[in-house]
């Protein structure tokens, strides 16, 4: 999240998104095809939520096959990060500011 954050903010409408993050689902900053997106990514990363046909099928209303993959490989690469630089103590570079826990 951290380096992305940064090149999401240099696009137009790009911070107010950074912004509303986590409040997504009311946030009129994010388009169909963003929400559709930011709900595969949710399902992909919380334990227990699955990627079911109904969401599948959104997500080719808005994606190709090869936008599917690349958007699934996108999203398991940052959880993967998430898991792996905490368990090494790798902390966040300072590109954006993270909320407090």
């Amino acid at each position: 999240m951290d380096i992305n954050s940064v090149r999401v903010a240099e696009i137009d409408g790009g911070a107010a998104k950074l912004e509303e993050l986590g409040a997504w689902r009311a946030s009129k900053a994010f388009s169909a095809m963003e929400r559709v997106a930011l709900e595969y990514a949710e399902r992909m990363t919380y334990t227990g939520d699955k990627v079911d046909e109904l969401l599948f099928g959104r997500l080719k209303q808005h994606f190709d096959e090869r936008q599917i993959v690349e958007l699934t490989a996108a999203i398991a690469l940052e959880n993967f990060r998430s898991k792996f630089n905490p368990a090494l103590g790798i902390e966040s570079q300072g590109f954006c500011l993270l909320p407090k826990r």
